[in-house]
């Protein structure tokens, strides 16, 4: 097989950064942990749709609940302020799966799957506190978890014709990102839950909580402007001998607008925004 010089100056290109990366990897995650800090601060000039689906199953894979949320999100000062444009539900009674569109709907007084399914809606793709939504402490790369962490590089290489490194990280939680190299910004995060329910709450309560992880997918829309824009999440939550679920979870956010504030609010395209 023969090797075109084109080939070789990106092999070339891909070794020499993977050696300066490797004697360098605190600095590196020092580099994309601030920039994380600082784009939730550039992300506060944009717009977009947020899709949320949520899906409770039965351990035999039949479906208990599903919930469909669209939001519009709009930055609002240190958050976001997200409305709910669209909600489609359904639960599954008998045999048959019965549709809803009122995000408060229970159809018996104590209705976990609802309680449940609106829970996770909000604690986990719907962080007030977040310019995204997306709640940054289920992801190890804050500089108050640096410390917490052992980060190790496993490859640089090229990814959707970007660079990239790929660096794997141990700590409370465990699992691979992908580092683009030239914003020094995560392109992909993908995390397990380094922690085992411990043998006594499993016995005296009965409860257990399996496959728990997350998987995040950023979009550059701008040199050093990254958005989260796909989320997802399963896991199986056993509660006291009875309750059992498989629980996903999917965000998409979609339709990236920058505003710019004249004597109204005027929205730019992405492509407009990188000329600017």
């Amino acid at each position: 097989m023969r090797i075109t010089n084109k080939a070789m100056r990106i092999i070339s290109f891909l070794l020499i950064l993977s050696c300066q990366a490797q004697d360098n990897i605190d600095q590196i995650m020092g580099k994309v942990s601030t920039n994380l800090e600082k784009g939730s601060e550039l992300r506060n000039s944009y717009v977009y749709t947020q899709k949320i689906h949520t899906r409770l199953l039965r351990t035999n894979s039949k479906l208990a609940r599903e919930e469909r949320r669209e939001y519009t999100v709009t930055p609002e000062g240190n958050s976001t302020n997200k409305k709910l444009i669209h909600f489609e539900g359904q639960y599954e009674k008998g045999k048959k799966l019965i549709p809803y569109t009122d995000p408060e709907f229970r159809h018996k007084d104590v209705d976990i799957d609802g309680d449940l399914i609106e829970n996770l809606a909000e604690d986990l793709v719907a962080d007030k506190d977040s310019k995204d939504g997306v709640n940054m402490n289920l992801f190890p790369f804050l500089p108050k978890d640096l410390p917490n962490y052992k980060f190790k590089l496993l490859a640089t290489e090229t990814y959707r014709g970007r660079p990239v490194h790929r660096i794997s990280f141990e700590g409370p939680w465990g699992g691979e990102a992908l580092i683009d190299v030239e914003d020094m910004h995560p392109l992909s995060i993908q995390t397990q839950l380094n922690f085992k329910m411990p043998l006594a709450v499993k016995v005296m309560l009965g409860t257990n909580l399996r496959q728990f992880g997350f998987s995040l997918t950023y979009a550059r829309l701008a040199p050093g402007v990254w958005f989260p824009a796909s989320y997802g999440t399963e896991m199986r939550l056993d509660v006291l001998f009875g309750y059992k679920r498989v629980i996903t979870m999917s965000m998409e956010s979609s339709g990236f607008k920058k505003a710019t504030v004249d004597s109204g609010v005027t929205f730019a395209t992405p492509e407009e925004a990188k000329e600017n």
